[in-house]
């Protein structure tokens, strides 16, 4: 900021800022002190509504590499070529907690990536789990409300968490990844992050790929366990902020090694599990993680409210050779998140610094709302027009789906050959060590003794004794003594 007087909004220098005028020595003060009541009002709006998800969090920026050949699989211009570089902004956040929660807790936690490549801005919202609880986004509303405050007790409960799960079996699997040892990473620099959902690319020649994406943290996995997570919680609520900014500011760059499982989408069809179920992983054996990069955080925000806060991303955000896949939660989102930042942001929420593209810039014809700036001058604003204006390319992003068929209507997620909402659940508690399995039942058991009517811990038990007969039978052991 450069020196001088400390001036109002509108530029006028400022006499006092430490005393409020007023009639007379100890009278009232004056509506014409507009410093003060400038002051006070803008106060009173320096704050936006919080995200009703992933409210808590923390940012960064940096740089993204390209580390292998993709070309013959995306048209992307940010993945064109070894040693190719592309800024980045990386959000990480917890989901259901408020702005003001504890980082040290058991949550999944959001990977949220900007890259501002020369096509426009591409995001890729992730987390850091390769599921989730659900598969359908008309599911997603009821359950938040049940991570969330209760309507009459103002508090998150039990009863509510863990009737949902347990009416929602398709959850088993993703409810294991997060009661497991890594349901509380010690910071954001020690976990993976995952794309979770499936995407399509395709190449200059057209041909269409299933991918899903992998953040390998190159700083090694580390978490909490969760006597550890209470304690760091009360002492430090913000300790993962904490951390990453520390750690940036020292010169200790946290870095992720970036791959893809890729899939041929003739494979699709006929694939052993449903490719687009978002509770659901491709397995390594199936289809291996291939290097394709490294992305390094190497710079902080300035300010936090104005990058970190009002920072927005979007999955419909996508750039030439890259789309979505009819995961239906994926297709939920892609109105959902925009919508989001429309209300809590602004129309305008793209024009921000942190959200506008770096690489290249924005051509539309959107003009005026909200904290519009003008920006477009005197330019036309519509399309087509003969003034020189900005005109549509002819080609999508992506390549369109074939082999759709079928009368329209609420259809459930199509289920492939060995599809249930159990089997992967099992095999990942069948993979655990001994140790990991007790931590695991000790986690789930503790939380599920709280719920207040058995015939809830019935059915949330059953769940877990469908994916494995001695994870159910170890579970309802543990929380038969801890009701007594």
């Amino acid at each position: 900021m450069t020196q001088g007087p400390l001036t109002t909004e509108a530029g006028a220098p400022v006499a006092d800022n430490q005393n409020s005028e007023t009639a007379g020595v100890g009278g009232p003060v004056l509506v014409q002190d507009q410093l003060l009541l400038e002051k006070l009002a803008h106060f009173n709006r320096e704050r936006i509504p919080e995200r009703v998800v992933h409210a808590r969090g923390a940012g960064a920026y940096g740089t993204f590499t390209v580390t292998a050949d993709v070309t013959p699989y995306t048209r992307a211009a940010f993945l064109s070529e070894v040693g190719k570089q592309t800024e980045v902004f990386l959000r990480f956040s917890t989901v259901a907690g408020n702005l003001g929660a504890a980082d040290a807790v058991r949550d999944p936690r959001g990977f949220a990536v900007k890259f501002y490549t020369e096509e426009g801005n591409y995001d890729l919202v992730g987390n850091n789990t390769p599921v989730f609880f659900i598969r359908d986004a008309i599911k997603f509303p009821d359950f938040i409300h049940t991570q969330k405050r209760d309507p009459y007790t103002g508090s998150q409960e039990a009863d509510n968490v863990w009737d949902f799960w347990s009416l929602s079996p398709e959850s088993t699997h993703q409810v294991t990844w997060l009661f497991g040892d890594r349901g509380i990473p010690a910071s954001y620099r020690h976990m993976d992050g995952f794309g979770s959902h499936t995407f399509q690319w395709s190449n200059e020649a057209g041909e269409v790929f299933w991918v899903k994406y992998h953040f390998k943290t190159d700083q090694g996995i580390k978490n909490l366990t969760a006597e550890e997570a209470e304690v760091l919680a009360g002492k430090d609520p913000d300790s993962h902020q904490r951390d990453l900014r520390e750690a940036i500011e020292r010169g200790e760059f946290p870095s992720w090694t970036v791959g893809v499982q890729i899939m041929p989408a003739a494979d699709a069809a006929t694939y052993r599990f449903n490719p687009f179920d978002l509770t659901k992983v491709w397995p390594h054996a199936d289809y291996p993680v291939i290097e394709i990069g490294r992305l390094e955080l190497n710079r902080n925000p300035r300010n936090i409210f104005a990058e970190v806060e009002q920072s927005i991303f979007s999955p419909a955000h996508f750039v030439p050779g890259i789309g979505p896949s009819p995961d239906k939660m994926l297709q939920g989102r892609l109105f959902a998140y925009g919508d989001a930042h429309r209300y809590r942001v602004g129309i305008n929420a793209d024009h921000l610094p942190v959200n506008r593209p770096h690489a290249t810039e924005a051509r539309t014809n959107s003009r005026d709302g909200f904290l519009y700036d003008g920006r477009h001058g005197g330019e036309k604003n519509y399309e087509p027009n003969s003034f020189g204006g900005p005109q549509q390319t002819g080609r999508p992003l992506w390549q369109p789906l074939d082999g759709l068929t079928g009368a329209t209507g609420n259809h459930p997620t199509p289920v492939h050959a060995e599809d249930n909402d159990f089997v992967q659940a099992g095999n990942l508690y069948r993979l655990m060590t001994e140790p990991e399995k007790e931590r695991l039942i000790a986690n789930l058991a503790g939380f599920i003794a709280k719920v207040t009517r058995q015939d809830i811990v019935e059915r949330a038990i059953g769940n877990f004794r469908n994916a494995d007969a001695d994870f159910g039978k170890r579970l309802e052991t543990a929380v038969q003594e801890l009701r007594g």
